[in-house]
This record gives C-alpha cells, structure tokens and sequence, in this order.
C-alpha cells in the first residue's frame, strides 16, 4: 500500500485537490431576496447574518433609536430606512457557504435589482402577511420567473394580525401563477402567534420567547402529544390538527417543480421576533441548489469546471470613504479564482492580475486569496469593467449572456451650482454614469457643463444628487425635461448633428459615444422615421 501511494503521489494529491474543489463548490448557495417595499427583506437578510454569526445584534430598519441594517451601507439608506441599491453579504453556517444579495425593494431601483437576479440561482420573496401580493412582488417575481430559478417564499409579520394562511398561499398561486406548498404552517397570528407547525417532522416548534435582536427560543413538541396542548392552548391543538388534516388533501412536494421553479415552497414566520426564521433558513439550504450552470455564447459553461470564468453584474463607486475606489461585482460562474493568477478579460482583448479581491458585508471588506463557483468577489476596478463583461482564464474565449439595461423613463437637466467645482462635477458623473444604474448623457458639441441624466424611477434623482453632494462635493442645479423614451440610432443617413427632428425630441450622447434620441410620447418616432428617410432606432441596450 505504501509502495503504491508513492508511485501514485501525483495522482492522489491532484484527485485530493479535485475533491476538495468540488466539496467548496457544493456547499456554496447564492440566492437574492426580494419583495415589495417594506416587507421586511432587510430585516430577514439581517436575521440570516444573525444565525450565522455574522453579526452579534440585528438592528430593525425602523424606529427612532434603531440601529442601521447591516445590509444598508449607503448613508441615504440608513437615514431614510430603506435600500436603494444591492448589498452583497457572505457567512458560514451550519456547513454552508452563503452569499445573500439584498436588493432594493422600491420600484425605482428595479434595474439594479434585475442586475442582481442575474447573479442569484435561487431567490426567496418576502411577502407581507397583512398585504399579500404587492405590485412590486409581482414585477420582480417575473424576472425570477424568466430565470426559471428556484423561488421560496417566507410570508413575513405572523406577529401582527395577517390574512388567512391558506388564502395567502391561493393568493401567490393566483397572482403570480406558481404553484405552492406550504413546508410549514403558522399557529396563530398577531399577539397570538405561537409558533409554526413543521410538516415533514409532524412537530410543533413552539417559540417561548421573543428573539429581537437575539435568537428566539423555541421546544419542538410532536403534534399527537397531548403535552403540545400545554404549549399552545386545547383549542388552537385541536384546530391545528384538523388543518394539518385538511393540507394533508392538498398536492404532494415534488423537488424536481421547486428546482425547475414552478413550485415555490412556502414558511411562515416573524423577521422581527426571530419566529420561524431559524427552520425557514435551515429548510431553504437543505432545498436549493448548489452553484448553477450558466449560458454563454459558446454553449453551457459548468460550475464544476476546473476553470475560472466570471460576469460583472455590478459596479459602485465610493462604497468606503476612506478608499475612494472604484469596485466591480464578479459572480463566479466556474471554477476556483486564486488572487494575483492572471485573468482575460474578453470585452477589452485585456490580460490582467486582480491582486485585491475582495468580499464584503455589505461597507465592509475583506481581502481574500481564494473564491469558488457561487461566490461574490469585488475587485478594483480601473475603469476597465463595464455591466454584463465576461472575465475567464486566458486561453479561453467566450461571453457569458448579457444584462440588458431599462430604458429610462425620467429625464433632468443637470449642471454644477458653482463653475469652480466643474472638474468634480466631471469626475462624479462619469463615474456614476459607468456604474449603469443611473444614465447619463452628453448634449454633442456642448461640452461638459451641464449632462442630461436619464433614471428609471424618480427616486433616483434624489440618491444622484445626494451622492453628488455627499462624494463629490458639488451642488447641482437640476431641471426636468419632458422625454419619457429613449432610442439609439442604430443607422443614420447622415451624421446625428444634421438629422430633422421635432421640438419633441433631442440628440443626446452616452458616455461610450454612441448617439441617441430622447423623445416624448410616441408621434417623434413616426415625424423623424418620416422626415430622416434610411434612419434606424432600436432600444439602447
């Protein structure tokens, strides 16, 4: 035998490494959370942090003396009680690897949301029990559902008076058209709310104390136990066993429905009083999936491929203070990245080393040597890196599926206050423009006092100006404008400067160079097809 393992050394310690690699690999899970504003997401991703030992103490996002959610980074988040853009969190637990992207849940932030759903294999939608289905949901349950990623669902604030469970679930079914199975049932609601039923074990986990900012403690009773009836009450015993009876009729869990993402299976719990999260968080890692597949240009690329390849979903600037820097979300799709290695990046023909990668909780970083498939890595980003870019080993050739951007909606004029401060009026919106969640756009031949800024919802004019002010240093003067569309001309029969237009419509300029219309309502389209004869518009993707 030892003859044998030392003429075999090589192999055994390539097949040791093999082995390992894909252990890191399988116990990773990489999953978004996403729901309607004020559901309590945040509040989730925190407790999640919390049993993971990532932090000591959850902070609710609202009340007078809370504390800041660990998730929100951004200083306007944490005065206004919400997340306006995504926060990229990894911890340990129970032998996992987690990386949790928490995306903003106001409808104005829906493209940097997007962005990072394309970086998740799984997602888990919070749904306030007392609202049901909210429009938001509904909008970012799509994009899940293009995805066809497996997605759970957590129906949140059982501690307050909720709607009947069962028509909670007939109403995601009804709405969102998905089937579902409720993994484990709510005893009670409001004041009232005991503790949850858990199916599969056909026991009671009955929560005596409130956790808050601490695990809440629990005792798991079987449900035939007359002793459950100490815990819970002889009534709401006996009630509950006649709805475990009645969900008994319903339909079966089927595994291979939650993975293709036709079935989401449903818990029930309380965010804020710790209640169910615990269960709700060690079901969902024993369901999902380890790192995903992902489509690129050259066929299906393997998460258990030996070889590293990587897409940038995001990009922000200024994230700490004291560094001042620029960094560039990676999801790593295969493989496993090692610091300093040399990496090709495909958009640029570039090679390149990323001596400082890092992962973060959400403000905070950490420099690390190694990631796997699954995992979230930052890197400082030179301005080399744009939304959707492919990076790989070298030798290896292909482009991972592209993020497409939302056209704009909104549109202001927008100059410095003061002359003197044009040079960080400059710098701030070109590094802005490059993050992609807020478009920026140039008047042609008119020089860079005054920019054109195009946004999805309103509520980013305020995060631009406040960052404008709060990073750069420069106050802005900023008027609306009447466009609601935007279209790049994909051909012209002459150059952009002499085409006709209307007083609808106005030639703009991103920041790659490439030539657009902003234009209101939907006659500009037919007036300058008209009077632009060979003139092409597409979306400005």
């Amino acid at each position: 035998m030892v003859q044998w393992l030392a003429k075999h050394e090589t192999e055994v310690r390539e097949w040791t490494l093999l082995s390992n690699y894909e252990a890191e690999i399988k116990r990773r899970r990489t999953f978004a959370i996403i729901s309607h504003p004020d559901a309590g997401k945040t509040t989730l991703t925190e407790k999640f942090l919390l049993y993971g030992g990532a932090i000591a103490q959850a902070g609710e996002v609202k009340g007078k003396r809370a504390r800041a959610a660990t998730s929100d980074w951004m200083e306007i988040e944490k005065q206004r009680g919400i997340s306006v853009t995504s926060s990229v969190m990894q911890f340990q637990h129970d032998g996992y690897c987690i990386n949790i992207l928490d995306t903003p849940g106001h409808q104005d932030f829906s493209e940097d949301t997007y962005r990072t759903l394309m970086a998740a294999d799984s997602a888990v939608m919070v749904i306030d029990g007392a609202k049901g289905v909210e429009p938001q949901t509904r909008k970012l349950f799509k994009v899940c559902a293009m995805r066809h990623i497996p997605i759970f669902t957590f129906i949140n604030k059982m501690d307050r008076e909720t709607k009947d469970p069962l028509s909670l679930c007939e109403e995601v079914e009804r709405e969102l058209g998905i089937d579902t199975y409720a993994v484990n049932w709510p005893i009670g609601c409001g004041k009232e709310f005991q503790g949850v039923y858990d199916r599969e074990k056909a026991s009671i986990l009955f929560f005596s104390a409130e956790g808050r900012g601490k695990k809440a403690a629990s005792v798991e009773v079987d449900l035939e136990d007359p002793a459950a009836a100490n815990y819970i009450g002889e009534a709401r015993w006996q009630s509950l066993r006649e709805e475990v009876e009645l969900l008994g009729a319903g339909r079966d869990f089927d595994m291979k429905a939650v993975r293709a993402g036709t079935l989401s299976p449903v818990f029930f719990g309380s965010a804020l009083t710790n209640f169910g999260v615990e269960p709700f968080l060690e079901e969902f890692l024993r369901m999902t999936t380890p790192p995903l597949n992902r489509d690129s240009d050259s066929g299906e690329i393997d998460a258990f491929s030996p070889e590293f390849s990587a897409f940038v979903f995001k990009i922000q600037a200024n994230m700490n203070k004291a560094h001042r820097d620029r960094i560039a979300f990676m999801r790593v799709c295969s493989g496993k990245f090692q610091r300093d290695s040399e990496v090709y990046h495909m958009q640029s023909g570039k090679k390149l080393r990323l001596s400082q990668p890092q992962q973060m909780l959400a403000a905070e970083r950490e420099i690390i040597d190694e990631a796997y498939a699954g995992d979230i890595i930052g890197v400082f980003d030179p301005g080399l890196f744009s939304i959707g870019d492919t990076v790989t080993v070298p030798g290896k050739k292909f482009k991972f599926q592209g993020i497409p951007t939302f056209e704009p909606e909104h549109f202001m004029r927008v100059s410095p206050m003061d002359t003197m401060k044009r040079k960080q009026f400059i710098k701030g919106t070109e590094q802005i423009a490059q993050e992609g969640a807020i478009q920026i756009f140039k008047v042609p031949f008119a020089g860079m006092e005054e920019v054109i800024v195009g946004v999805v919802g309103t509520l980013q004019f305020d995060v631009f100006q406040y960052r404008m002010r709060s990073e750069y240093g420069v106050e802005l003067r900023m008027a609306g404008l009447p466009y609601d569309h935007l279209r790049r001309i994909a051909a012209s029969p002459v150059e952009p400067k002499e085409l006709t237009l209307c007083a609808d419509a106005a030639l703009l300029e991103d920041f790659r160079g490439r030539s657009l219309i902003a234009y209101s309502g939907e006659w500009p389209v037919g007036y300058l097809l008209k009077h632009n004869p060979g003139l092409e518009l597409e979306e400005p993707n």
